[in-house]
């Protein structure tokens, strides 16, 4: 499938009007509005969030990739488990991958500890997870596309691209 237009001026900037998505794709604010509803229906999209730099906004928050590895069932593959650790509430995003693990969980807590307990009496317990290395996010420099941080200076002080 080609990625439509659309998709592409939402995905740059979620507050994007219809009357915007239209000016820069060439569809009426009705076709927009059509699609985009087609579009959440069928769940090609899935939801709209800003992305907050929580240092800046001064939250205490602690982020960690917890690398998984697990035991597949028969027929169901790695999904079975995969969705059961979807479910959890503290859980953000679950990833299937390729290399030394089989899924990589994203989830946020208030202090390394609530993380640590998570893994330890909600996520190593599960029958079929083998395995876990928690990694914990220490800074954020880039996020789905933006800098995070202000402009990055060369050692003259220059703003460098």
């Amino acid at each position: 499938m080609k990625t439509d237009l659309i998709l592409k001026v939402l995905e740059a900037n979620g507050r994007a009007s219809l009357e915007d998505i239209a000016a820069a794709t060439g569809y009426t604010a009705q076709e927009v509005a059509a699609r985009l509803d087609a579009y959440q229906k069928e769940g090609i999209i899935n939801g709209y969030r800003a992305i907050i730099d929580y240092d800046k906004a001064n939250v205490n928050r602690v982020q960690a990739l917890i690398d998984v590895s697990v035991k597949p069932k028969k027929n169901h593959g790695f999904d079975e488990i995969a969705e059961m650790i979807a479910h959890l509430e503290e859980v953000d995003t679950v990833l299937l991958m390729s290399g030394g693990y089989d899924l990589s969980v994203v989830m946020s807590g208030k202090s390394f500890q609530d993380i640590a307990l998570f893994v330890a009496k909600r996520l190593s317990p599960m029958d079929d997870v083998v395995s876990t290395a928690t990694h914990f996010v220490l800074k954020t420099y880039k996020k789905d596309g933006h800098l995070f941080g202000g402009e990055l200076k060369d050692e003259r002080g220059l703003t460098t691209l």
